[in-house]
This record gives structure tokens, C-alpha cells and sequence, in this order.
């Protein structure tokens, strides 16, 4: 019989896979590396009301850090690189084999999609040719450096629609043969794969199989308890063919236990390695602030039912029909989603606005909670550059005195 695990329970193990619970692992390169080795991607996001979404998922974990050192880890040792997850992210260059089984396989199958991504760069051969040997000539370069050649040009209704320099530098990073080198503020500038990537990233190939059972190991240490729909929306989105022969295989050798988790009749997952933590005891609960793609709460549906917790991004809601703001970031303290705070630095000013606490349902407002809360804040503001907090009108009012006193 599965083993069962209370709701409680099961957050923590989340919880705690996710470096958000005992003690940090330190804001120096190999607490970077620790925390990226457990997350395995940083979705990348333009929005920074606060600040990058990647660079908030970091200090949730590692408390303030130095920014140097995680583009130290991105440009000059290439232990990461930006390729799609469970979207458009920053990966680790030791998981190049599981992403080289979607760079070999983008746009070959016989969907209309894969179709026409095919036709068009067909048919461009000369801007694609052009991209590829100015970059193997003069690499790294911005996308402004190579001529628009397209014979025919990239139709949508979306802003892609004739940005045809743009599409193939898409296409062709999708398709593994160039990456992102440097930015300069969001410009990418791009560079051959075989030359940017280290030879040791490039020199394992793995099989379908292999590559599947190694990125669901991943997904299931970092989520610490998930079922089948939870690990094929995580880390490699879509991308586990043949996902219910890995996992029988990895439950076989003991790799991966079933459980099951109160609330529901679902089959749970979790890796051997993450459930001994629980057996540990190593529970430390901290309090902190999450970026709204952080990955703990990346999947709604997965936090909406291990946690009770209905949340969504209002950044593209029109002003008068948001319930809370334009950026919120949900509060964890301890195992629990206590609410949401509506975070805005103001630059110019130096000033962190708290536009709004939100209390989550009947949330104690104890002082020890509070306190934790307003001690989250203060170091968001310090990680953001704010010399100040300002708090709004929409801070719950039980709230108000002790976080603005």
C-alpha cells in the first residue's frame, strides 16, 4: 500500500526541494549552484516591477546576492544557458543532453505548425546560410548585425509578423545550432552552439528513453511530490514521451515511490531522494516573497490543489477589473500560501511601494506572522535597491499598523 501523506506533509517536501525551507544555501557562486542544481531552469520574464522574475527566484532561496555572480555562471564559466523549459528559461549546460532531444526534433514532425516552420526556412536557405556564416566569421553578434535576406517573409497576426531576422534567430536556437552569448540590456546577441557551449556539455548524446527518465528524475526532486500531469508540465514541458514506462521502471528500482496525498484518490510520485528529507525531520520553516512564475507555484493547478491556492497573474487584466494589482507576489511562510502583496519599486525615488497585503482566507495575523512578513519586505526592498517602503491603501487592515509602524 502507497504510503499517505497528509497536505501538510506534502508541502513541506515541496517546500523544501525547493531550497525554501531550512537553512539558505548562501548567496555566494556555490549556493547559486546548489539551488540551480535542485530548480534545474529560472523562467525568464521581461516584467520587473521588482525585478527580473529570475533574478526574484534566486533571492527567495539565497537572500540578497551578488548579480555578478549568476552572470558569471551564465557568460563567462557557461555552467548555464537560456533554452526553453517549461518555458523560455535559464538551464544548466550539464542538461544539454535532455534539451538536445528537443533541438534535434523541433519542427519534424507532420503538424501544420512543424510544416510550416519547416517551408518557411526552407525557403529562406539564404538568410539562414547568411546568419550562420557571419556568426562562424564574427560571432558573438545582435541581431541588428545581419541583413534581412527572407524571400519570402514570416506571416502572423501576432508582432512577429515580418521580423524575419528575428524568426530565424528563433528557429535556429530552437533547433540547438546557435545560443545566446551576451545581452545588452534585452538585446541577445548570439553565437555558434559548438563554439559557445563547453565541450563537456556537447559530449554526451542520450536515447529518447534516457533523456525522459533523466529530466522526470529532475522534475520530481524538484517538486517533491507531483503526479503525471504535474511532471509533464514541469522543467521540460510536453516534452516526456514514454513518461509512464520511465516512471514504472524508476519505481521498479527504487528510484521513485508512489504515494498517495490526503484530499484525493490521485497517484503521486516522489523521488527517493526527496522523501528522505521528510524521514529527516529537516524541517526549518522560512518566510519569503515569490516571484509570480516562481517555480514552486508555476503550475496553478498543482498549487491550486496541494495548496489551496487559486492564483493568477493581473498583469494583462485591464486596471478596473483586477482584485489585487498589477504584479503580485504570493507570501509563503512556513508550508503555507498565507496571500498575496502587490510590490512596485518606484527607481527614480528609491522607494519600494506596497501597494497591497491580501490575507489569504482567515490567515492568522499573529505578530510572530506579521513580523515575518514585514521582515520579507524589508529584504525585498534592500534586493530591489529601495532606500524606502512605502505602504498603499489596500493593505488589509489588521495589517496596517504593525507593517507600517
Amino acid at each position: 500500500m502507497a504510503p499517505i501523506l497528509t497536505l501538510d506533509s506534502a508541502r513541506r517536501l515541496a517546500v523544501m526541494c525547493q531550497h525554501l525551507a531550512g537553512p539558505r544555501p548562501g548567496a555566494d557562486l556555490e549556493g547559486l549552484r546548489a539551488i540551480l542544481r535542485s530548480l534545474r531552469c529560472l523562467q525568464l520574464d521581461p516584467v520587473s516591477a521588482v525585478a527580473r522574475s529570475h533574478l526574484l527566484v534566486l533571492w527567495s532561496r539565497a537572500g540578497r546576492y551578488d548579480l555578478a555572480d549568476l552572470d558569471a555562471l551564465l557568460w563567462r564559466e557557461r555552467w548555464l544557458f537560456e533554452y526553453w523549459a517549461h518555458a523560455a528559461s535559464i538551464v544548466l549546460a550539464e542538461d544539454y543532453p535532455i534539451h538536445h532531444l528537443m533541438m534535434r526534433r523541433y519542427a519534424t514532425g507532420e503538424s501544420d505548425y512543424a510544416r510550416m516552420v519547416r517551408g518557411w526556412i526552407e525557403a529562406n536557405d539564404a538568410l539562414r546560410r547568411h546568419v550562420l556564416d557571419r556568426l562562424r566569421e564574427e560571432g558573438p553578434l545582435p541581431p541588428g548585425a545581419f541583413e534581412d535576406l527572407a524571400a519570402v517573409p514570416w506571416k502572423s497576426t501576432g508582432w512577429t509578423n515580418g521580423r524575419n531576422v528575428e524568426r530565424m534567430l528563433d528557429f535556429l536556437w530552437t533547433q540547438g545550432h546557435i545560443m545566446v552569448a551576451a545581452r545588452q540590456g534585452r538585446t541577445r546577441h548570439w553565437d555558434l552552439t559548438e563554439r559557445w557551449l563547453p565541450g563537456w556539455a556537447q559530449a554526451e548524446r542520450l536515447s529518447q528513453e534516457e533523456a525522459v527518465t533523466r529530466a522526470a528524475e529532475h522534475a520530481l526532486r524538484a517538486l517533491g511530490v507531483a503526479r503525471v500531469p504535474d511532471i509533464e508540465r514541469h522543467f521540460t514541458r510536453a516534452r516526456y514521451p514514454g513518461l509512464a514506462g520511465a516512471l514504472s521502471a524508476l519505481h521498479r528500482s527504487g528510484r521513485v515511490v508512489q504515494v498517495a496525498v490526503e484530499g484525493g484518490d490521485e497517484v503521486w510520485y516522489a523521488h527517493a531522494d526527496a522523501l528522505a528529507l521528510l524521514e529527516r525531520d529537516a524541517w526549518q520553516p522560512r518566510t519569503t516573497l515569490l516571484s509570480p512564475f516562481d517555480n514552486l507555484i508555476c503550475d496553478r493547478e498543482r498549487t491550486q490543489r496541494l495548496w489551496g491556492f487559486a492564483f493568477r497573474t493581473e498583469m494583462y487584466v485591464p486596471k478596473h477589473k483586477r482584485q489585487y494589482g498589477h504584479y503580485i507576489m504570493p507570501i509563503l511562510h512556513g508550508e503555507r500560501l498565507i496571500g498575496r502583496l502587490v510590490p512596485r519599486v518606484d527607481r527614480r525615488r528609491g522607494v519600494l511601494e506596497i501597494e497591497g497585503v491580501f490575507p489569504e482566507g482567515d490567515t492568522t495575523t499573529d505578530p510572530s506572522t506579521v513580523r515575518a512578513v514585514t521582515e520579507a519586505i524589508t529584504g525585498l526592498a534592500a534586493f530591489a535597491g529601495a532606500r524606502e517602503i512605502v505602504y498603499g491603501e489596500k493593505v488589509a487592515t489588521p495589517w496596517r499598523a504593525a507593517v507600517a509602524g
